[in-house]
Formats: structure tokens, C-alpha cells, sequence
């Protein structure tokens, strides 16, 4: 008897059939909340935060990446989803990798520190960290049709390589002994937090928060592979 069936596979392009059913434009809710969610994260108070505080920096980077790009991702696959449906196994391997240049990239001191100053800098980061996110959902929730092993198991690696990675600099975030950016103290951190403890909640925000999303979606399209396998599997 089937228990429930992981988000990605519920709300991949073979469900696309009976969302169609849906009248007028709910159909496309998740795009609707992407964009009411990513207008927020832009044009509300964390990006102001963001310039004096680690922290708020990190929230406004989580907000995009596992809140508002997999909403997106979600609506585009149901807005094109034979597009969406027909990405290749390469597509997520490429994503992850694309991500893994972005998030690193825009944590090396001399970038962060240019992008919490500089606004046209900004703008590239945060560009950046979206389209890498929705191009990463995407394959995802694209490998989560049904009759797609092969790129069910890419998007696992994927989403799972990614976690890894996030994980990894979360944890060196919360552990480094010292602030590794000038900003820390050229800016002003959040109240109460020194520039170093500012630091660390970012990096428990990205442990928490990045790793642990991402460890989800590819621990749910490790769960879909492992349920098409087990009727094949039983002898009575």
C-alpha cells in the first residue's frame, strides 16, 4: 500500500495531467508565490540588513535558493512541462556544478565583501544565486517524472553533492576562529552579535537550512526510485 510520495515526485511534470484539471490560474500557484516571495526577499528589509550583517546576508541567500527557486521551478514545470520533463541526466550534473561555483565563489572574501558594498555587485550575487537555484530545481523536479531512472538518480546525486557542499561551508562559517570577511568590520554587524558571531549564525543558517533542503529533495527522489523498484522486487 503506498504511504505518500516524496514532494518532488508529487509535483514533477507527470503530474502536470491532473493540475491541469485545475481551474484558470491556479494551476500555476507556485509561480504566482515564487515571485510574490522573491518581490519580498528584494524589495523587503533584508536586503538593507543584508549590507550590515553576515546573517541577514545568509537569510536573504537561503530565502532565494530553497524557498523562491524551487517554487519557480515548480511553476515553470508546470507552465512548459515537456521543456521541463525533457532536461537530460547532464542538465542536473551541469546545475549542481554551476551552483557549487556560485555559492563558493560568492563566499570568497574579496566578492562578499565587494557585493555587501557595492549594489551592482549585489545584483550579479544575487542573480546569480537564483538562476543557478531555479536551473538545479529544475532538473530535479523535471528527473521526478515517471519512466526516468536514470535521471531520477542524476537529480539524487545532484541534490545531494549540493548539500555536501553546503553543509561543508556552513560548517566552516560556524567554525572558523576568526571573521574571514573585511566587511565584518568595516560594516556594522547585527545588533548584539559581534562581527564574529554574526559570522557563525550564518553559518548555522546555511547548515540548517541549505544543506537540510537539499538533503531533502534528493533523499525524496532516492525514495520514488526505491518504490518503483519494490512491487518488481516482491514474490508474493
Amino acid at each position: 500500500m503506498r504511504t505518500g510520495a516524496p514532494i518532488l515526485a508529487d509535483y514533477g511534470p507527470a503530474m502536470t495531467p491532473a493540475a491541469s484539471k485545475w481551474p484558470g490560474i491556479t494551476r500555476f500557484w507556485p509561480l504566482v508565490a515564487g515571485v510574490l516571495l522573491l518581490t519580498l526577499l528584494w524589495f523587503g528589509p533584508l536586503p538593507e540588513s543584508a549590507r550590515g550583517s553576515f546573517a541577514a546576508h545568509m537569510a536573504l541567500h537561503m530565502g532565494l535558493v530553497v524557498l523562491a527557486a524551487p517554487l519557480l521551478a515548480l511553476g515553470l514545470a508546470r507552465a512548459f512541462p515537456g521543456l521541463i520533463a525533457g532536461l537530460s541526466p547532464a542538465v542536473a550534473i551541469a546545475a549542481s556544478l554551476v551552483e557549487f561555483v556560485a555559492v563558493w565563489a560568492w563566499h570568497a572574501p574579496v566578492l562578499h565583501d565587494a557585493a555587501r558594498v557595492d549594489a551592482a555587485v549585489f545584483v550579479l550575487e544575487q542573480a546569480s544565486f537564483l538562476a543557478a537555484g531555479i536551473l538545479l530545481w529544475a532538473s530535479a523536479i523535471g528527473a521526478a517524472g515517471a519512466g526516468r531512472p536514470a535521471a531520477r538518480a542524476t537529480g539524487v546525486v545532484a541534490l545531494l553533492v549540493t548539500s555536501m557542499h553546503m553543509t561543508l561551508l556552513g560548517a566552516l562559517l560556524l567554525l572558523a576562529p576568526r571573521p574571514l570577511y573585511a566587511c565584518a568590520e568595516l560594516c556594522s554587524p547585527a545588533a548584539a552579535l559581534t562581527p564574529l558571531g554574526d559570522q557563525q549564525l550564518g553559518g548555522v543558517l546555511m547548515l540548517l537550512v541549505g544543506g537540510a533542503a537539499y538533503l531533502t529533495g534528493g533523499l525524496a527522489l532516492l525514495a520514488s526510485i526505491l518504490r518503483e523498484q519494490m512491487p518488481s522486487g516482491r514474490t508474493g
